[in-house]
């Protein structure tokens, strides 16, 4: 049995190590499940993890309450980090103030809303609100309405539609009961399990999406840039995966957004396998902003979950 602990410390670390991997891979050659930690295509030097992970870390800071997550994104985005997604740019440059980046992140859903859709479009937005989903269920393990409520509102700071808000509600209570099963889980199980947490509006549309993701095929599986395309390529990585490593080697294989679908499987596989998982020579390079490495991450986490 897998130290309830080290599942805990595992959120971070995975996930951190899933972006650090996958930030070379970023938009070009793939890596046929052989990745390596080398410099990312961004400017980040071997092993450093990306914004995906930066902003995961800023969530575990804040202690996943949305109005300090907000400040701490505010002060990171202030720190002028390498790379930065198209859409929370956008929003974060139009406001000065927690408050004001919520109504400027509603303001700007309600223009794309209102824009016409290309065909074979994904519904919601893109994956920069679930690439930080990973913590912020570590404050409020065991209370899933809570983890509800607040992942779709930390999700709502940069991507205030529906569908971006479900797939980081779907995520957080994956990893909220991967860290509380008795035995390392399925990640098709975990997710099944959440699917009550959505309005009834919409459950249809993601118990089809849940059920076809581990089978889906490899093209879907690159169209990976929206939060829906996003969590059915981290699902059918976590789901298929025999093991922390294989699943992340899976995930940085897809192509495409390979730093942020690594990093979004990293935080379930992380908690379904714990931290321990980890090979050593990923520990041992992984680092970023604000100079954490892979002490620090664990720490980070079991201190947001109050450990």
């Amino acid at each position: 049995m897998i130290d309830r602990d080290d599942r805990i410390a595992g959120v971070l670390l995975a996930q951190a190590c899933g972006d650090a991997l996958g930030s070379h891979y970023e938009f070009g050659t793939p890596s046929r499940r052989c990745a390596q930690m080398l410099r990312g295509r961004s400017g980040h030097g071997p092993g450093e993890f990306t914004d995906d992970t930066q902003q995961a870390v800023c969530v575990a800071q804040a202690r996943s309450e949305p109005l300090a997550v907000a400040e701490r994104l505010l002060e990171w985005y202030r720190s002028h980090p390498r790379h930065i997604g198209i859409q929370t740019r956008a929003i974060m440059s139009r406001c000065s103030t927690p408050s004001g980046l919520q109504a400027a992140s509603r303001a700007y859903a309600s223009r794309q809303e209102a824009r016409p859709k290309p065909a074979g479009w994904d519904p919601g937005a893109g994956n920069g609100s679930l690439m930080r989903t990973g913590p912020v269920c570590l404050p409020h393990l065991g209370d899933r309405d809570r983890i509800a409520c607040v992942a779709r509102d930390v999700s709502d700071l940069t991507h205030a539609d529906a569908y971006s808000g479900d797939a980081c509600v779907l995520w957080s209570l994956s990893i909220d009961a991967a860290i509380s099963a008795a035995e390392p889980a399925n990640a098709q199980s975990l997710i099944s399990g959440a699917l009550e947490y959505l309005p009834q509006e919409r459950r249809a549309f993601w118990q089809r999406l849940v059920a076809g993701a581990p089978s889906a095929r490899p093209a879907r599986l690159g169209a990976n840039g929206s939060a829906v395309g996003c969590l059915t390529a981290a699902l059918h990585a976590a789901a298929n995966a025999t093991g922390l490593e294989d699943g992340l080697q899976r995930a940085v294989s897809y192509g495409h957004d390979t730093d942020t679908v690594a990093a979004v499987v990293g935080g379930l596989l992380g908690a379904i396998y714990g931290a321990s998982a980890v090979p050593d020579e990923w520990r041992e390079a992984v680092h970023g902003w604000p100079g954490m490495k892979a002490p620090d991450l664990e720490d980070l986490a079991l201190q947001a979950a109050g450990v």
